[in-house]
């Protein structure tokens, strides 16, 4: 029996390994995190026998090529959150953090927990793909908000309230009207300070070049409603400056985003629970990408409540002695990224108040018994989620029972 350390780190990992009695089987050595340097590592742990299991953090993107290359060699890999090999000790009160003791202290863990390791399992290319796609839509959708607030706030200093005069909503290429309108009308002395009526010939040109619907009762409420309106920022290049970069750089990111969007929903219908998990309550094709993305194949989990715990929607036990708490915060041991969209879901079961609907009632009934906000929230994103495992699994058994000629 041989547990396998290795402390992972970017472009090199450190590999130790154990044996039964604190036997060294292998002193630590440093790889690279090249073709060769992982060739060498693989060779170097088959070398020490049939018996041998691989452990290493889950850090970042870093032990992703070093997990799928021994994968591929047929060692046995177990991909581990980093928080279990903290909490563990490495059996020494001293506080030691080098690369060699870290993974010495990997290796012992494996040997403690031998009979509880799970083998890593490569993510299929499309989940892989979704997930990295949902990850990338999650930080421009952040990205997006900053800049349009920026917008509003600069606007505010050159047209007070321009983003409210316009209520067309956002096109599919992600364009919205009154963004597209500040990029030429960036300071209200552009619109006032000429004619009426030759604003409204501008302003027809203008939409034609954009692509809008003109109206000429709409020109003429733009014109009234430019004028008289105090402003803190001259009308100079400088203004001009600010207002159309703040305006090209959102309508550059919302672009990105819907071109995400658009990628994200293509990969998730490839995936065979993309249909049940839409046809849920409360889920449409945004959320219904993020959940599989960050769920992955829900066969991984063995039970309901493996999947709730990832989540970490679970409540903490905290007991000792005759001591036990009544009330305890959620575990929020998993993803943050799941986390916010099954809130998401969540908020929309309540105000949407479908009665027929499980995950609803389950929210309604710890409502009506007194409990706080975030305790029949939290309640109803466990409850989703195990009705989430219960329906994806089944339609993933029925699809694996159907004969491949058939598929």
């Amino acid at each position: 029996m041989n547990a396998v350390g290795i402390d992972v780190s970017k472009g090199k990992s450190m590999v130790a390994a154990l044996r039964p009695m604190g036997e060294v089987a292998l002193l630590p050595k440093e790889y690279p995190h090249s073709e060769v340097g992982l060739e060498q590592m693989a060779y170097a742990i088959i070398a020490l026998g049939e018996d041998t299991r691989v452990v290493m953090e889950a850090t970042g993107r870093y032990h992703e090529p070093v997990a799928a290359a021994l994968h591929e060699y047929g060692i046995y890999v177990a991909v581990l959150n980093p928080l279990l090999i903290q909490r563990s000790g490495g059996g020494s009160i001293r506080k030691v953090k080098t690369d060699k003791a870290d993974a010495m202290k990997i290796a012992k863990y494996g040997l403690d927990n031998w009979v509880d390791l799970r083998e890593y399992t490569p993510m299929d290319t499309v989940r892989q793909q979704l997930k990295l796609c949902s990850r990338q839509y999650n930080l421009y959708m952040k990205t997006v908000v900053s800049l349009q607030n920026n917008l509003i706030s600069l606007t505010d200093k050159t047209f007070p309230g321009v983003n409210e005069l316009f209520s067309s909503p956002e096109r599919a290429d992600g364009h919205q009207k009154w963004v597209d309108f500040v990029l030429s009308f960036w300071h209200c002395e552009c619109v006032c300070h000429i004619s009426e009526k030759a604003f409204m010939e501008r302003y027809r040109k203008w939409c034609k070049r954009k692509g809008y619907n003109f109206s000429e009762e709409k020109a003429l409420s733009l014109y009234t409603d430019s004028c008289g309106n105090i402003t803190t920022l001259p009308k100079n290049d400088n203004t001009k400056l600010l207002i159309t970069t703040a305006a090209q750089q959102l309508i550059s990111a919302k672009t990105t985003l819907v071109a995400m969007r658009t990628e994200m929903l293509r990969l998730a219908k490839l995936l065979p629970e993309y249909d049940t998990v839409l046809a849920m309550y409360g889920v449409g094709e945004i959320t219904a990408a993020q959940l599989m993305a960050e769920i992955g194949d829900v066969r991984r989990y063995p039970r309901r409540s493996s999947l709730v715990a990832f989540a970490g929607v679970d409540p903490a036990v905290n007991q000792s002695g005759k001591h036990e708490a009544q009330s305890n915060h959620t575990t929020k041991r998993g993803s943050p990224h799941l986390r916010k969209t099954l809130y998401q879901i969540v908020c929309t079961h309540l105000k949407k108040s479908p009665t027929d609907e499980p995950v609803y009632q389950f929210i309604d009934k710890k409502r009506s018994e007194g409990k706080p906000y975030f305790v029949y929230m939290t309640a109803g994103a466990n409850k989703f989620l195990r009705i989430y495992y219960a329906r994806v699994k089944e339609c993933l058994a029925a699809l694996d029972s159907v004969p491949s000629s058939l598929n």
